[in-house]
């Protein structure tokens, strides 16, 4: 009965076979999608939508290390970055994502994207009357290509990209870009500090050499930038607050007389740790004895001493 029941509810397997065989359906490799998709980004035929299209969709794809390598190999790196200077808003941002996607801890997609003229063509749309899902996007690809990469990072400064994201930093109504600006000087001054302390053998040796001629914080310092990262703290979000009092705790070491002349940022402490004691207590009182709000205080509370 049970069999029979079975019967009634699947079709048999050489029947599926059989409708398969018919159809001549095949499993596509990422490889052989990829090529159907560059394809379609680069052919004058396709329209804007299906040119955007092909771009999420590779997206998708160019996450996976081996992947990227093969979409470098088909000549797909050269066409997103290509895309960078494209007239359309959306093939720019999709050529961006699509490239932030590809660099990500991928030493040798890095390389290929700097000698190609990438960090330029980020830096321009950065600089630039952009909207802001363009610049979202842009700014995440230069995220990407900077981290763990000290030589795009000395590029990155000889080429003013600092001075840029300052500018970009100024400006009202660019809140999230703020916050992910925070993040990435964050990421790149830790990176440069904890090679710099950690046990290492010769191997990364020459690494560290290249990481101690990015002159970061010394260009940070000389652009005014312990006076704009505190201003953050009047964001209402506990995520930014969070990523911003990191920062701060960074800069510290570097800061601190410009942070103890600052009423302002004594000012916005105080509020925050008024604000976050009665958090912490409310987190404790259910239970919570290492919370979210804790650790914040705890931050706060730091910076407060060091002070």
């Amino acid at each position: 009965a049970r069999e029979e029941e079975v019967r009634k509810k699947f079709r048999p397997i050489e029947q599926l076979k059989e409708e398969f065989e018919k159809l001549n359906m095949k499993m596509e490799t990422d490889y052989e999608i990829m090529v159907k998709l560059i394809s379609k980004f680069n052919s004058s035929a396709s329209t804007l939508d299906e040119k955007v299209a092909a771009l999420y969709d590779l997206e998708y794809y160019v996450h996976q290390v081996d992947n990227a390598k093969d979409f470098l190999a088909m000549g797909g790196l050269r066409l997103v970055i290509e895309g960078l200077n494209s007239s359309e808003a959306a093939l720019k941002e999709h050529a961006a994502f699509v490239l932030g996607a590809a660099l990500s801890s991928n030493p040798k997609v890095q390389i290929e994207a700097i000698e190609g003229g990438a960090l330029q063509k980020l830096l321009v749309i950065l600089a630039t009357e952009q909207p802001l899902p363009v610049r979202k996007k842009a700014l995440f690809a230069l995220s990407s290509m900077l981290r763990h990469f000290p030589y795009a990072q000395q590029q990155f400064l000889k080429l003013g990209g600092l001075q840029v994201l300052r500018s970009l930093f100024r400006q009202k109504g660019m809140e999230t870009l703020h916050v992910r600006v925070v993040t990435l000087l964050y990421d790149l001054i830790m990176e440069k500090m904890l090679l710099e302390d950690s046990q290492h053998g010769e191997q990364m040796e020459e690494k560290i050499q290249q990481y101690r001629q990015v002159r970061l914080v010394p260009a940070v310092l000389e652009q005014g930038w312990c006076a704009l990262v505190p201003n953050l703290l009047a964001m209402p979000e506990h995520d930014t607050r969070e990523k911003v009092l990191k920062l701060v705790g960074v800069l510290m070491a570097f800061c601190r007389e410009h942070y103890r002349g600052d009423p302002a940022l004594g000012t916005a402490l105080s509020l925050l740790r008024s604000e976050y004691e009665e958090l912490a207590a409310e987190e404790q009182r259910e239970g919570d004895k290492d919370g979210y709000f804790r650790e914040l205080l705890g931050s706060i509370n730091t910076i407060i001493q060091e002070l």
